[in-house]
Order: structure tokens, then C-alpha cells, then sequence
């Protein structure tokens, strides 16, 4: 199958969660003979941290305007099986109306569609969305189920949508020695964010004021000068993925905070939680529905809603964290990794492409609970 894909980025993973995802995603697409083509456009701020120059099995085209690569797209679109859209791709309406003009079957990849819904619902302009929504492609791919998916459907007029949840490369995300600068009780690593403030004052910058003796790390970029900074907090700048599995791996719990958006909508679990997982650390993780659906609470993932519940889950015996850390990096194996959701997507557009198919060829990769391969047309 050949794919041609519009998105924001896959050469940096400078303060964005889809460089990583695209990246397994396409290397596990590309492990199962599809030819993809990734058009991004060159901003300055990813040119400047860029990670990534080439990828096997994948044709990444960079380009510095829209009319420098309009024809060429164009052309590759109609010789395509499937052409995508991703959002907060620069020129993602231009290409959602070219992949709907020309493309065999056009599909739009919200990949951040709790924070879409959010703005729309506020009467928020969306940068990566036109006055037609979404009704003009054939297909839509949330980040987010449950609600998401009606919800994608009834405000942005999509004809049919299903879930296409986070991922982890388990050759990148995997257990490794721990590195002494990234020791700590506690490890958080995510990119600032407004919204993920409070959660993370409550769950991490507190927990570390009730504990001035022990050691707090935080991973990440775009953190600003007024941050709530307290001396035994240290603070990593950007680390590009190959070194979050020692990051994860150099304290016994990890922390993950949902984006407010993200934890309102639930049934959204984010691409650290599963790196993090994948490298058999320990998570504590706020709570948002469905959460229990991709790991079971207590046994391969502990839940936190204040302060206490940190302080309690990071004086577990030591044996005991890597115990859940096991398990939550076997969950992971079995059922989120690039790998499954690669298989997933082929059955979703085969659906579409040919309802009547049967898949026989497939490997007997079986989605569940946590990831359906459920279509609302």
C-alpha cells in the first residue's frame, strides 16, 4: 500500500508528541512492505533541533513553502493508495482539500483531538481544520476514543471515525542501565504545559516539598523562568528519545500528567505513558476514564489524585514498583506498541477501502479492549 502523509513533523521531537509516534509507526508500516511518503514543512524551530535525517522505508520531503511542492504532492496523492492529514500540520487545510480532490481514500489523523473538540467548543479558531471541518475526507482517526468519537463526528461532520490510540517503538523504549544525573525518587519527563500545571504542582512539585531530603527530576523543554522551581528539584533540558529509556530507568516511579483536555475527554492515553511502560518503570498516573482499559489499576499502573497518594505510591517497597513495572512493560508488548497499532491501521483503511474483505493475511495480532478497532460511520 502506498501512503502519502502530511504532518507536523517526524525529524524533531522538540516539544511535540508525534515525531516519536510517526517514527515507530512508519518504521512498523514500512517492517510490513508499505511504501510512505511524509511531506514537512521546514520551520526553523524544528530545522533547529532536529533529530532525525532519514528513516529506512520511508521518503521524507522537506520543504520550505506549500507552491514549492504543490505539483509534486499532487502527483504523488493520486498514485496513492492512502493520503493523510495530521493535525497542527502547517498546511493542513491546503492538504486536506487536495487529499479530498484527488486521493483514493483521504483520511485526517487528529492527533490531538481532545485539545480540537476543546477549542471548538470554545469557539477557538483551529489552525488545522477549514470552514468544511471534516466532512470532506473519507476517514477520521482520533488520538482519543470513547466520547471522542461521536463527538468528532457530531461537531466536525466526519462520515466515519475510529480510534488510532498512542504507541511505543519497543526498540527505542526498552529497560536500560540507570544513569546516575537522572537519579531520583521521583521522574516526570513532558513538555511544559498550562494546562498540566495544577496536576503537576499537585502530584509532583508538592510531593517534592513534602520531601526536601530526596531528589525530584523533571525532563523536558519550553519550561519558563517563573516556574515553581524548590532545591531539590532538578531539571534535564530536552532529551531526544533515544535517551528516555535511561531517564525512565534511573528512578523507581515515573510520573505521568494528562493535558486538562486529554484528561476530560478520558479514553486518551499519551505516547509517555506507554515509553515509559515499554521501559518497565513504574507509572503513577493522574486518572482519567478508560485509563483502566489500557492498564489495570494497582497491578500494572498506580492511580494519583493528591499529594498523598505520590508520597504513599513512592514509599512502596522497592520490590514492589519493579514488580508493576514488569507488568506494565508486559501489557505494553502485548498490546500498544507500534507494531499492533500498524496492523490496526491497515484493518481500519481495508475496511473502508474494501468492506467486504475478509482479513485472512493478517497476522493474528488481536486488538482489545483497549484498542478496538471499531468504525462509527
Amino acid at each position: 500500500m502506498k501512503l502519502v502523509i502530511f504532518g507536523l513533523t517526524i525529524t524533531s521531537s522538540w516539544g511535540n508528541g508525534h515525531a516519536t509516534l510517526w517514527r515507530g509507526l512508519c518504521r512498523a508500516l514500512a517492517r510490513r512492505g508499505h511504501d510512505i511518503t511524509f511531506y514537512e514543512r521546514d520551520v526553523p524551530y524544528y530545522a533547529a533541533h532536529r533529530d532525525l535525517l532519514a528513516l529506512d522505508g520511508v521518503d521524507i520531503v522537506l520543504y520550505s513553502d506549500w507552491q514549492d511542492v504543490r505539483h509534486a504532492a499532487a502527483r504523488a496523492v493520486a498514485d496513492a493508495d492512502v493520503a493523510m492529514v495530521t493535525s497542527y500540520c502547517p498546511d493542513a487545510i491546503v492538504a486536506t482539500n487536495l487529499i479530498a480532490d484527488r486521493a483514493a481514500l483521504s483520511v485526517f489523523y487528529d492527533m490531538d483531538s481532545p485539545t480540537t473538540l476543546d477549542r471548538m467548543h470554545r469557539g477557538d479558531p483551529v489552525s488545522y481544520i477549514g470552514p468544511n471541518g471534516l466532512r470532506d475526507v473519507d476517514l477520521v482517526l482520533s488520538y482519543a476514543g470513547g466520547a471522542a468519537l461521536s463527538a468528532i463526528r457530531d461537531t466536525l461532520g466526519a462520515r466515519r471515525v475510529a480510534p488510532l490510540y498512542g504507541s511505543v517503538d519497543p526498540a527505542v523504549h526498552r529497560p536500560m542501565p540507570a544513569e546516575p544525573q537522572y537519579a531520583a525518587t521521583l521522574s516526570y519527563l513532558g513538555t511544559y504545559a498550562d494546562d498540566r500545571q495544577p496536576a503537576l504542582d499537585r502530584l509532583f512539585i508538592e510531593a517534592a516539598r513534602v520531601r526536601p531530603d530526596e531528589r525530584f527530576v523533571i525532563g523536558g523543554a519550553q519550561y519558563p523562568d517563573t516556574f515553581p522551581w524548590t532545591p531539590n528539584i532538578f531539571f534535564v533540558r530536552h532529551l531526544p528519545p533515544p535517551s528516555h529509556p535511561a531517564f525512565f530507568c534511573s528512578s523507581p516511579i515515573t510520573l505521568n500528567i494528562t493535558r486538562r483536555a486529554f484528561a476530560e475527554l478520558g479514553h486518551c492515553p499519551s505516547g509517555r505513558l506507554f515509553e515509559a511502560a515499554a521501559c518497565g518503570s513504574a507509572v503513577v498516573s493522574d486518572w482519567w476514564d478508560g485509563l483502566d482499559e489500557f492498564f489495570t489499576p494497582g497491578e500494572e499502573i498506580l492511580v494519583a489524585r493528591d499529594t498523598a497518594d505520590v508520597l504513599a505510591a513512592i514509599d512502596l517497597p522497592r520490590a514492589e514498583l519493579a514488580r508493576i513495572g514488569r507488568a506494565a512493560r508486559q501489557r505494553t508488548l502485548a498490546e500498544h506498541t507500534a507494531d499492533h497499532r500498524a496492523i490496526e491501521l491497515e484493518g481500519i483503511l481495508e475496511d473502508v477501502l474494501q468492506p467486504e474483505h475478509v482479513h485472512h493475511t493478517r497476522p493474528p495480532l488481536v486488538p482489545t479492549e483497549a484498542s478496538p478497532r471499531q468504525l462509527e460511520a
